[in-house]
């Protein structure tokens, strides 16, 4: 939102501009309208009723004028089409009529022609003066329009979003779970406030910070409370909204986009997803367009000067796609990365989203525990889920278990409450669940099981088994992950020893295990055969991480081998302990079957029960 003196001149011009064209209008519909003010009103009728009207002498006057015949009968005026009546004239001539005379009064009017230069005036001067004087008007828009014009008058202009010092609300107390970034950017705040602190030494404000980490990590939020706790205005805008279907118009966007701010400075240029103009220039994919705009927006970078206090941040998820120019010093300086939050981090995150709902007291550890893996935006999600339910559930203050049921809504959906599932299905689905947390529950190093439930899910799952690491773990040993695709194969081994057969709710836990071993293999380097050697690139590691072979097609043949043999032995190891604890796997299936929905200390409990011995692997 611009300040209100920038607004002033543009809402008066534009105020005489729609006066202007409104007297217009009204001016062309007055020379259609007037014309036919207090004329009466004339009625149509036929050619046979006109000559009955002259035969029986009651007609005063006829006019023929563009092949229309008016006439009066009485005070009544009439009008018909004119046919080709060789007899009219004498007809009219011969006939009687009211008036004194006692004769009709007969008249033609011919049509009159306009003079060739009224005619010139009419079809080219003026239709010249209406487009003359509405590309004036779309030029004076796009001048003065701003950032908030729209169509085809903003062409050229920035179309950022601008928000004046006193309209960021956003501080850091808002951000939570990137402490590292926060520390960064507090010391672009000090310089905004104390330059001559920095600048005594020769110290130079950075002209640029690059924003790099995975979706909702929160990178457009502390941009945003860079500008409020430094209180200077901030930009924003998308790097999408420079890509223009003219060559040239996004590098107008990107000068409009520095001379306002410019004007502007001490101010925060925030430049969203910039990986949409800012991508490596390569001959053989090029685009004149997006590489116009991003020589203009390194020639901006460079041009400008950062003692007038103004700063670039950027976000992207793609870094690796950038620009090396782009990149160097001078230009994006620091490159700060937004990773997901650690354990601490997302329980900062739950106090921040907390205090704008009513809640009891929450065991932040544990639901922080549960949400390992999640980001901001996904942390806020399950907190505004957990308010939801306590809605639904008539609470006047949501709590732990409301958190802990919205972790599972955001991840597995909502509970499924009237499917119908068959008796044969519901027991083998059991057997399979019991089979994961029993096959993780048998080994070292492995997770400890945290819920067990067979109640159907909107993500298609028909139950699932929770495991939740004690603590933060950043690093996984060659011997976790093996265990960790022992128990991802136990479900179907469960099917095998316990039902006697296979089915097809395996499949989720084949997927995961094929790129788990796959990851070891040819990322990791926990193979005997190769080793410490590269197989497999990994592309765009903060959306997903897609991956692709850099290998020959012999050795990605042996890599399948390798993969196989590594699922193999996981499954023989997974089917090894179900077959050696049938009889715990039938108590714990007995009593998920009856409550459909069993904690981890029960499991356990059953587990210790029904075990002639300890368990072990």
């Amino acid at each position: 939102m611009e300040k209100k003196q920038n607004q002033r001149p543009q809402q008066s011009w534009l105020n005489w501009n729609t006066f202007f064209w409104v007297m217009l209008l009204l001016l062309i519909i007055n020379s259609f309208v007037y014309p036919k003010f207090g004329q009466p009103t004339v009625k149509d009728t036929d050619y046979a009723t006109f000559i009955s009207y002259v035969d029986h002498g009651k007609v005063n006057k006829v006019v023929v004028k563009d092949d229309i015949i008016y006439f009066t009968v009485g005070k009544e005026q009439f009008k018909t089409v004119e046919v080709d009546d060789p007899q009219l004239s004498d007809r009219l001539l011969k006939a009687k009529s009211p008036n004194k005379s006692g004769r009709i009064e007969f008249t033609k009017t011919l049509p009159q022609k306009n003079s060739p230069l009224l005619d010139f005036i009419i079809w080219w001067i003026l239709p010249a003066l209406i487009f003359f004087g509405l590309w004036q008007w779309g030029a004076k828009r796009m001048m003065k329009g701003g950032a908030g014009g729209g169509g085809f008058l903003s062409l050229g202009k920035s179309g950022a979003k601008v928000y004046a010092e006193r309209d960021v609300k956003t501080t850091f107390a808002d951000v939570a779970g990137q402490d590292e970034a926060k520390e960064t950017l507090k010391e672009i705040v000090d310089f905004l406030h104390n330059p001559k602190k920095y600048t005594r030494l020769g110290a130079k404000l950075p002209k640029g910070a690059l924003l790099v980490g995975p979706p909702g990590t929160g990178k457009t939020l502390i941009a945003r409370a860079v500008a409020g706790e430094a209180h200077v205005p901030f930009f924003s805008i998308s790097g999408s909204a420079f890509v223009q279907m003219f060559v040239g118009m996004g590098a107008a966007k990107v000068r409009d986009l520095f001379q306002q701010a410019q004007q502007k400075a001490p101010c925060i240029i925030f430049i969203d997803e910039i990986d949409a103009i800012g991508k490596s220039r390569d001959q053989a994919m090029g685009n004149d367009e997006r590489e116009q705009t991003l020589n203009q927006l390194l020639t901006e970078m460079d041009g400008f000067d950062a003692t007038k206090g103004l700063v670039i941040l950027a976000a992207t998820n793609r870094p690796e796609t950038l620009d090396k120019a782009l990149l160097r010093p001078g230009r994006f300086d620091r490159r700060i990365i937004m990773e997901l939050p650690d354990l601490e981090g997302r329980k900062a995150i739950l106090q921040v989203h907390l205090k704008d709902v009513k809640h009891s007291d929450i065991d932040l550890d544990k639901v922080g525990r549960a949400t390992a893996g999640s980001s901001g935006a996904d942390i806020a999600n399950i907190v505004n889920e957990a308010a939801l339910r306590a809605v639904r559930l008539n609470k006047n203050e949501i709590d732990t278990d409301d958190l802990l049921e919205s972790v599972e809504t955001v991840i597995a959906g909502e509970q499924k409450k009237g499917a119908v599932i068959s008796p044969e299905e519901k027991r083998i689905i059991s057997y399979h669940e019991i089979g994961h947390a029993m096959v993780a529950a048998c080994q070292s190093h492995s997770a400890p099981v945290e819920k067990i439930t067979i109640v159907p899910r909107t993500s298609g799952a028909l139950g699932y088994t929770m495991q939740v690491d004690a603590g933060e773990k950043h690093l996984m040993s060659k011997e976790e992950m093996l265990n960790r695709i022992a128990t991802l194969t136990g479900g179907r081994a469960a099917e095998e020893v316990m039902c006697h057969t296979v089915t097809t709710g395996a499949s989720n836990d084949i997927e995961k295990a094929t790129q788990l071993a796959r990851e070891m293999i040819t990322i990791y380097g926990m193979s005997d055969k190769y080793g410490m050697m590269q197989l497999e690139e990994v592309r765009n590691r903060y959306l997903g991480g897609n991956t692709s072979l850099t290998c020959s097609a012999e050795t990605a043949r042996d890599i399948d081998k390798e993969v196989a043999r590594i699922i193999h032995e996981a499954h023989e190891k997974a089917t090894r302990i179900i077959t050696e604890h049938k009889a715990e796997m039938d108590a714990a299936t007995a009593i998920l079957l009856k409550k459909e929905t069993i904690t981890g200390e029960e499991f356990m409990k059953v587990l210790e029960d029904n075990s002639p011995e300890p368990v072990a692997e």
